[in-house]
């Protein structure tokens, strides 16, 4: 017999179907036994007798022949998509045994320490509710996606091993190359601007990797990130307009899309403007002293309760989660990065603040090769590491900017997860590589 998806049962009630999927759980009643049965596309209740039941337990892989019947009106379900029907089981075959579960896979919550939910990722993933984290990152994936190719960006693929960092500092990790030394990405920022004078917009989503050494709820070693550049631009503004653009594509698609999640995790999508606020790095940091007291407005960059505070300043003053920082020191920022002429030692650079995190930085670039290559030489970059880099401007580069947006954090403050871990499939971090690190000593 033919497979029948278990969502599909709805419209074949009175009909013999064989479905296939996961035990999820086992509720014995005497004479009756009740199983839940989950595959791809659902969740569907299952009647059995203790003959056809057996020793099935949860995770066992099974396919049942049966007949959908309508439940009786005192059992529906209103809370399931299969909720008005269930399978009578004649037959159970059994696929493939589970071991018995070192925890409750049954309830709705997978009540568990973030280490053990790491250390048995292969079967948490299986839980419903994580599970449906990575439908929301899949959505905020092809959303993002299906925003720029709208706007006729082209999607590339970015190398993973490079000659020279395009950030500079130590954050990188350096790799043995046959006999010569290479890292791994911390960006695709050469690659998009290489890529802007052969397609003029171009996107790519891809593994960067930093080794910064921090233990954080909101770093990870391995990101997903979504990378935009284009040229041709005639104000910085215009990239700020197309991130606006693009993170309410992603968010309206998620809020269309993904309405049934938010509801299991009683999340909400940021509430946003009609234009999001943008404010200069120096005017947010005036603005958090006057509401706090607390006094950095000498520092470089957003400390982490500052990001907090300007976020909560942002949505009682103008009604939306999301705030642009803009105009951050030179000396902040890469070499690559346009400096303001009417706000010398600015850039025309900003970050995306969403409740209360960074979730994208982007600005305008240098696109003359001369001052190019005098910031390079200022940075200590090695010229001739970078010369394949250097090309693309030496024979001509628009006016052009970018962006990059950090999948995971979005994912992550939609559903107001409290760890970015838990928003990474196999997170990377100074601690974990699948496995606890310290275990392998």
């Amino acid at each position: 017999m033919e497979r029948t998806l278990i969502l599909d049962c709805n419209q074949k009630v009175g009909e013999k179907v064989k479905i296939c999927g996961w035990v999820q759980v086992r509720r014995d009643h005497g004479k009756i036994i009740f199983l839940d049965i989950l595959d791809r596309s659902g969740v569907i209740q299952v009647v059995a007798t203790p003959d056809v039941a057996g020793s099935l337990h949860p995770q066992d892989v099974v396919c049942i022949q049966g007949v959908v019947n309508k439940r009786p009106e005192k059992l529906v379900n209103p809370n399931l998509e299969t909720g008005l029907v269930e399978l009578q089981a004649e037959k159970i075959e059994v696929l493939s045994k589970a071991e018995e579960l070192p925890f409750d896979m049954g309830s709705k919550e997978l009540d568990l320490q973030l280490p053990t939910l790491l250390d048995y990722r292969s079967l948490t993933l299986r839980h419903p509710k994580v599970r449906e984290i990575f439908k929301i990152q899949e959505v905020v994936i092809d959303a993002f996606r299906e925003a720029l190719k709208k706007k006729e960006f082209t999607e590339f693929q970015s190398p993973v091993i490079i000659p020279q960092t395009a950030e500079g500092g130590a954050e990188v990790f350096e790799v043995k190359y046959f006999d010569q030394k290479a890292y791994l990405a911390q960006s695709p920022q050469f690659y998009k601007q290489i890529l802007v004078g052969v397609f003029e917009r171009v996107f790519t989503v891809n593994k960067t990797l930093r080794a910064e050494p921090s233990v954080t709820t909101r770093h990870l070693t391995e990101v997903t990130t979504l990378d935009g550049e284009f040229g041709f631009i005639d104000s910085w503004e215009e990239v700020i307009e197309m991130v606006e653009y693009v993170i309410k594509y992603i968010l309206s698609r998620v809020e269309k899309e993904c309405g049934d999640i938010l509801k299991t995790f009683n999340a909400s999508i940021p509430k946003v403007s009609e234009k999001l606020p943008r404010i200069k790095l120096r005017e947010a940091q005036e603005i958090i002293f006057k509401r706090t007291g607390r006094d950095n407005r000498k520092e470089p960059d957003l400390e982490p309760e500052d990001e907090r505070e300007i976020s909560r300043w942002a949505l009682e003053e103008h009604g939306s989660e999301l705030v642009f920082i803009t105009h951050y020191p030179v000396s902040k920022r890469p070499f690559y990065t346009y400096e303001d002429p009417d706000d010398l030692g600015y850039t025309l650079s900003f970050d995306l603040i969403g409740r209360g995190t960074e979730w994208l930085t982007g600005g305008q670039r240098i696109n003359t090769y001369d001052v190019l290559v005098e910031k390079a030489k200022d940075r200590g970059v090695d010229l001739k590491k970078s010369e394949l880099y250097l090309q693309a401007f030496k024979y001509g580069l628009p006016p052009e900017g970018g962006f990059s947006f950090g999948s995971e954090r979005i994912v992550m403050h939609i559903l107001g997860l409290s760890n970015i871990r838990e928003a990474s499939l196999f997170p990377r971090d100074m601690e974990r590589v699948d496995v606890r690190l310290s275990t392998l000593k």
